[in-house]
């Protein structure tokens, strides 16, 4: 591989966000937007701690494959039009993939150490 790296990496800790991958089981959540169903098969939890306050979930984008096979992406904003709390409406089933991501996020015990150089 020919690949090169320079540099510091810093993070910014003013507003740290966590992104966390979910796999679906296909057919076990469908998605209905505008009278179309949407069979999701991944899901990407976002989740943000600004001004370290508690973790918040902020969204959910779903891929999934909507009629005749396209694939689509379907975002859920989790978060009220303040902010400051969850929005009204979001479906039971969308909290349970919150929930599914936050126990994969934090419960897991993963560690991990560098590569000896």
């Amino acid at each position: 591989m020919a690949l090169s790296a320079t540099g510091n990496p810093v993070v910014r800790q003013e507003d740290p966000q966590v992104r966390v991958g979910l796999d679906l089981q296909v057919g076990t959540l469908v998605l209905t937007q505008d009278g179309t169903d949407y069979t999701p098969h991944h899901a990407w939890v976002e989740f943000a701690s600004p001004r370290e306050d508690p973790w918040t979930a902020q969204k959910v984008t779903f891929s999934a494959q909507g009629p005749a096979g396209k694939a689509v992406g379907v975002t859920v904003d989790l978060l009220n039009e303040a902010c400051n709390g969850p929005r009204p409406g979001v479906p039971a089933a969308i909290w349970k993939v919150v929930a599914l991501a936050a126990t994969s996020a934090g419960d897991v015990g993963i560690t991990y150490a560098s590569p000896a150089p």
